[in-house]
């Protein structure tokens, strides 16, 4: 039955992955966080366990999506480089600071991130780009800082990317690739991170590997890549604007859904 739910997860972050250019983490959390609660998975450990399984997977969605959108020459190579450096720095620096906060601070936390990024993407649908993109040094800066929340909240970063991109300039579709291939960067830092400080913790369930929960990663990865493939697909195919309200809509109900899981 659990089985079953990953690998429909990982179908649906897949395709997310693809089609916005996220890990799809923003959506692989709060149903872990579910699934994880179904197994009787302790409640200190059941968030950080979600987040390290999230980045885990995230380093198999953001490869397939790179590969598709290589293909369409739509990735920005030269804002890859110095953001992904950044991102490997910020992500080393969030998982620790994750590992170090209680779960239900981390659920709550978010739940208002994921609010924030809807109501920021909403408004970027209502104006034109305000600000320009900085030099190297600001775009490793920028990686750094988004590397970091990404980590602490087990996403690829393209949740924050994309919108920083387009609020710059950058078109949908490129920033969507751009945020994919810088994905890959957090993905590896945040599961190997995530492997080594959970190792040999005592309240871990068995097939764990570190933070990471092994038949959950191997379920959503079962099915991920390809949905990847095709939601990258989809992206190249849907007007800009159109991909950025559904992007909003898509935080909107994932943040109300780990609030309510807090709160409620």
């Amino acid at each position: 039955m659990l089985f079953a739910m990953y690998l429909a997860l990982g179908a649906f972050s897949g395709l997310l992955a693809g089609l916005f250019g996220i890990g799809g983490g923003i959506i692989v959390v709060p149903v872990l966080v579910f699934a994880f609660s179904l197994q009787g998975i302790n409640p200190d450990i059941l968030m950080h366990m979600a987040i390290a399984t999230s980045l885990a997977n995230i380093v198999f969605t953001a490869t397939s999506a790179i590969r598709t959108h290589q293909k369409k020459g739509a990735i920005s190579w030269h804002l890859v480089k110095p953001i992904a450096l950044g991102m490997l720095l910020g992500s080393y620096i969030g998982v620790n600071t994750a590992v170090a906060a209680p779960g239900e601070v981390l659920q709550g936390l978010f739940g208002a991130f994921a609010l924030y990024l809807s109501a920021k993407m909403i408004w970027l649908t209502q104006r034109p780009p305000q600000k320009q993109l900085p030099g190297t040094r600001g775009l490793a800066i920028t990686g750094t800082v988004i590397g970091w929340a990404s980590a602490i909240f087990g996403i690829g970063g393209g949740n924050l990317l994309v919108s920083w991109l387009v609020n710059r300039g950058i078109i949908m579709q490129q920033a969507v690739a751009t945020a994919a291939a810088c994905g890959l960067a957090i993905g590896l830092a945040g599961a190997i991170t995530n492997m080594l400080v959970g190792w040999g913790h005592p309240l871990l369930p068995d097939y764990s590997l570190g933070y990471i929960y092994l038949p959950a990663l191997v379920g959503i990865v079962a099915t991920s890549a390809f949905a990847a493939n095709y939601g990258a697909k989809i992206a190249h195919r849907l007007p800009a604007k159109k991909l950025q309200k559904m992007f909003a809509l898509l935080l909107l109900l994932a943040g109300l859904r780990m609030l309510a899981s807090v709160f409620l």
